[in-house]
This record gives C-alpha cells, sequence and structure tokens, in this order.
C-alpha cells in the first residue's frame, strides 16, 4: 500500500476520481477527448448504445459501444492545464487501485485520440482540413514540471525551433511525437503536420486585438519553421500536453483537428458544425479500424 495523503490523491465520496468523477469500470481501452462538453453528444450520437453517462464541471463523459468496441469520449475542456487533471486522472482509472492504493502490477496503455478544432497558419490549407499532428511543440509550462525523456528525433526538432524563433529566451518550448503506429493507420484524408500548443488563445497565439503582444514576430517565426520538410500547420491548446504526458504516463495518443480557421488569409468555416460532424464520423472510421 501506498502511503498517499488524501490531499494527493482525492477521490469523491462514491469512491470516484475527483475531478472526472469516474469509477474505473465505467472507462474503456479507447478514449476519445473532446474540448467542448457539447462535442460529447456529437460523438456519442453513433454509438450504438451507451451505458455510461457521467458530469463534473466541465469533464462530461460517455461510454458506450460501436459495434463490439467499446469507446469512452470524454471532453477536457479548454488548455493545457485541463490536460494535466484528465491524463493524470485517466491513468489513475486505468491503472491504479483505488481500493488497496497501490498500481497494478501490470499497467496497461490506454488508446487516446483527440478530435478537436483548430486554427491553421499556412495560406495554401483550406479551411475544414484534417490534420493529424505528427508531432506536438508545446510553448506552456506543463510538462516542465514532470521529468521526461526525449527522443532523439524530438530533442532535434525541439533545438531547431528554438534557433528559428527569436522568443525562445523567455518561453522554453518542448516537442513530442504522435504514437507511430496510429499516425500511420491515418489516412490520405489527414495532412500530416506539427501542432503548435499554446497556453492561451489571444496574445499566446499572436492575436493582437486592442493591445500589444510582447512578441510581435511570433506569428512570422512559427510560419516560416520547417524542419526536414515539415512544417508548423496549426496552433490550438491541447496536443502538445497530450502527447508529453501520454509519453510520460506511458499511453498511446493521437490528435487529431479540423482547420476551422485559416490565420493567413483570414478565412473561417462557413459551416464549423458540419466540418467539425465531417471530422468525427471520420475519426470514428479510423477508431472501428484499429
Amino acid at each position: 500500500m501506498l502511503n498517499t495523503p488524501s490531499s494527493e490523491l482525492i477521490l469523491n465520496a462514491d469512491g470516484s476520481i475527483y475531478h472526472l468523477h469516474l469509477q474505473p469500470e465505467q472507462l474503456a481501452d479507447t478514449v476519445i477527448t473532446v474540448g467542448d462538453p457539447d462535442r460529447v453528444e456529437m460523438v456519442s450520437k453513433h454509438f450504438d448504445r451507451i451505458e455510461h453517462r457521467v458530469q463534473k464541471r466541465e469533464f462530461v463523459t460517455h461510454t458506450g459501444y460501436i459495434g463490439t468496441k467499446r469507446i469512452t469520449v470524454i471532453s477536457t475542456g479548454i488548455g493545457p492545464d485541463n490536460i494535466d487533471i484528465v491524463f493524470n486522472e485517466l491513468n489513475l482509472l486505468r491503472n491504479f487501485n483505488f481500493r488497496d492504493k497501490t498500481f497494478n502490477p501490470v499497467l496497461k496503455p490506454l488508446t487516446i485520440v483527440r478530435f478537436g478544432t483548430s486554427g491553421c497558419i499556412q495560406k495554401d490549407i483550406p479551411v475544414d482540413s484534417f490534420v493529424a499532428s505528427a508531432f506536438g511543440v508545446g510553448i506552456d509550462n506543463v510538462l516542465h514540471f514532470y521529468q521526461f525523456k526525449n527522443t532523439p528525433e524530438e530533442t532535434e526538432l525541439c533545438e531547431r525551433f528554438k534557433m528559428h524563433c527569436y522568443f525562445h529566451h523567455t518561453i522554453h518550448p518542448y516537442t513530442f511525437k504522435a504514437n507511430a503506429d496510429l499516425l500511420n493507420k491515418t489516412g490520405q484524408e489527414f495532412i500530416k503536420g506539427i501542432t503548435l500548443t499554446a497556453p492561451g488563445f489571444y496574445a499566446p497565439q499572436g492575436r493582437q486585438i486592442g493591445f500589444s503582444v510582447s512578441h510581435p514576430q511570433f506569428y512570422d517565426d512559427i510560419r516560416t519553421f520547417n524542419h526536414e520538410g515539415n512544417r508548423i500547420t496549426n496552433i490550438e491548446m491541447e496536443t502538445a500536453a497530450m502527447y508529453g504526458l501520454a509519453s510520460v504516463l506511458n499511453h498511446h495518443c493521437l490528435s487529431l483537428n479540423v482547420l476551422l480557421a485559416n490565420r493567413a488569409t483570414g478565412a473561417f468555416s462557413a459551416d464549423p458544425k458540419a466540418a467539425t460532424e465531417k471530422l468525427i464520423v471520420h475519426g470514428l472510421n479510423f477508431i472501428a479500424g484499429l
């Protein structure tokens, strides 16, 4: 038994994990994450049946089946700080015995796939396109609180990104790659790119609306970055943290995004709901084939 104070591993009165309010038996081996709580139902309406519906705060969870495949879809809310909560609690649900307060003798990975929305930064990529994130580059600080070990490929990409972007003296990026097996199974409908994960939506993504930003070259720096033919395709607020925590906690992770905005052209999707629905259908077909 671990000597874990109740202040560190917090459970609710019913024995469920603190934030997600889930019991271990309510979690499937395959997990879909979405940011928006309303998007959970957009995914689960495609299930053949739903066995669990749970909600606490912004964390909405539906677990059910498509055919014989059991799937959990959960909303994370926005931002890498929420990813920190969700991934750690999913890991505990998967691998920790709450009664004995011990980790299970055999740790089992989850397959976690994000269905997200994002903004494109490359002029030649039209809105409503799909991206499978080959790498996530994070300019938030969540992963710096964990001990992690990068692959040589991840390290090289991160170092080149630092050299390319003048803001690296004040921002300390990190880089993780997608699970290779999952990424290799995506079809031609998914563009492979590098996703930049920011800690906010406005100045942290280079937007200037009624204020001045501290790094005015930010957008041009990231748009022109290229590493062995890989360029940054999109900016959002979750992917790099997901890949980093999946690496730390030994889970398999892939981020799929529909690009609703193009920052280079100023365009926005004419029907973002339809574009998101199309991503969900493609994403569920992908998951069904795993």
